[in-house]
């Protein structure tokens, strides 16, 4: 069966059967259960996105979704091919009709992450139009109530403003970060979104004889851990500093809000490059095992 031979549509909650069928053992070779078949029916009926199928008659060949995050930015995710399909033209053909969707709602760029590890996912992105952008890794220090830093916290929106547009860090990342509203996607960290967190006591910013560093918080949410057992996590749509010490005080001032928050858990969107990972392994702060990749498609080009 060719890929001609295929409808692309937008999903519905009765294709739920055929796409746990391909989904449900996406990574079982590495100990992970895929995340689709435990969201299906909310997750395509959130606002603001796309979810779209490969029908193939009996069966469903794929499933993408897009997601706009903001008036410009769009986010792809949850790209699936049903291993019967494979090598069919099925994700080219998806992802075009995600770039043909975001364009019609006025974005200029759709991104999507890759894990590290997802040497096909990152060949396929890339085959489709896709160009690398930055990579990150997860921080997860550990709730402390007790958790002490030796510089001073503020919550100063200007001063951690002035700090994100010089650093490092947000040239690493080009300016993305952990998206406020969209799990397991990055956007363009703005002023406004500062200013919201400042208002909601979620603004992090370390200071010793200027500014050190800065973290916000991103959501509170509930995850089952290994033995199903349902932990709380704090997540954290940034973390930037620039040294060892500021890293470490910035942690610090992280496990504390963490625990003031009931946290279990907690994760940090840092910069994948030599100094953050090793300041973060520096503060002995657990991290991520293996970097994401943020890959982006300008749709101001042409695509087909």
């Amino acid at each position: 069966m060719g890929v001609t031979e295929i409808e692309l549509r937008e999903a519905t909650h009765d294709d739920y059967e055929n796409v746990v069928a391909f989904t449900e053992d996406t990574w079982a070779d590495r100990g992970r259960g895929d995340y689709i078949p435990r969201i299906y029916h909310d997750w395509i009926d959130g606002e603001n996105q796309y979810t779209l199928v490969a029908d193939a008659g009996d069966e469903i060949a794929g499933i993408v979704q897009c997601v706009m995050l903001s008036d410009w930015e769009a986010w792809g995710q949850g790209m699936r091919v049903n291993p019967d399909f494979r090598g069919r033209g099925v994700a080219s053909a998806m992802t075009y009709d995600l770039f043909d969707w975001a364009r019609e709602q006025g974005a200029t760029v759709l991104r999507n992450m890759v894990f590290s590890w997802n040497v096909a996912g990152l060949g396929s992105s890339r085959a489709a139009g896709y160009d690398p952008v930055t990579e990150f890794r997860w921080a997860h220090p550990k709730p402390d109530a007790d958790a002490e830093s030796e510089m001073t916290l503020t919550d100063d929106v200007n001063a951690a403003w002035k700090f994100w547009t010089g650093s490092d860090a947000r040239t690493h990342l080009e300016g993305l970060v952990l998206d406020f509203e969209e799990s397991w996607a990055l956007s363009e960290l703005t002023r406004e979104d500062l200013q919201n967190s400042a208002e909601s006591d979620e603004l992090l910013v370390v200071q010793d004889d200027g500014v050190r560093g800065f973290a916000t918080v991103c959501r509170e949410s509930e995850w089952e851990n290994e033995a199903g057992d349902p932990e709380t996590w704090v997540e954290y749509s940034i973390g930037a500093w620039d040294d060892a010490d500021s890293a470490r005080a910035l942690f610090a001032e992280i496990a504390r809000d963490a625990a003031e928050r009931g946290a279990e858990q907690t994760r940090v969107l840092i910069p994948e490059t030599a100094q953050f990972v090793s300041d973060t392994a520096y503060a002995r702060v657990e991290i991520s095992d293996d970097p994401d990749f943020v890959m982006g498609m300008d749709l101001t080009k042409s695509y087909r």
